[in-house]
């Protein structure tokens, strides 16, 4: 497939491949160039806020395995028995 640069340094991508890969308007693309080759990745894109939210949780998760208060299972087998138990 051949796309062409617009004099606004646009391309349009072929309708195949936008479905192929599940894309729809407002979709964020990473682009790179390595060794003469254009890469263009899907990437998701989350508001710092919801970025935060996650850091705050995950320190928090970590704060309570510390202090005994999080159960950690070194398998799944572990976790089902305690399942089974409670």
């Amino acid at each position: 497939m051949i796309a062409e640069i617009s004099s606004n340094y646009q391309i349009t991508l072929p309708k195949e491949i936008v479905s192929i890969l599940g894309l729809s308007e407002g979709d964020k693309l990473e682009i790179s160039e390595k060794d003469g080759v254009i890469y263009m990745i899907p990437v998701t894109v989350y508001p710092q806020k919801y970025i935060n939210s996650l850091q705050n949780e995950i320190a928090q998760l970590k704060k309570d395995i510390n202090d005994g208060k999080q159960p950690v299972f070194d398998n799944i087998d572990e976790l089902t028995e305690k399942l089974e138990k409670d």
